[in-house]
């Protein structure tokens, strides 16, 4: 079972924007998709399977948000090369 929530916008938003109706509120989804993304909320895979995309093209979409695939510090990144 799904839960749907609605979420109130100006009706000039999405002409302001230059986006139609359906291409604004994919958009908006997206955006929070990638929020919690970013926030460690949600994995990629959980992620791209709520937005209706294979987790390759999700991953592909995070730079247009400025969010980067992989969030690692550095010594993170070092210890996964280290266990690779």
């Amino acid at each position: 079972m799904l839960n749907q929530f609605t979420i109130t916008y100006p009706q000039t938003l999405p002409d302001f924007l230059q986006l139609s109706r359906e291409a604004f509120e994919q958009e908006a989804k997206l955006a929070m998709v990638v929020k919690l993304f970013e926030m460690k909320r949600l994995s990629s895979g959980m992620a791209a399977q709520w937005i209706g995309m294979n987790r390759v093209t999700f991953l592909l979409s995070l730079h247009h948000f400025g969010v980067p695939m992989i969030d690692l510090e550095e010594e993170e990144l070092l210890s996964d090369i280290e266990h690779a």
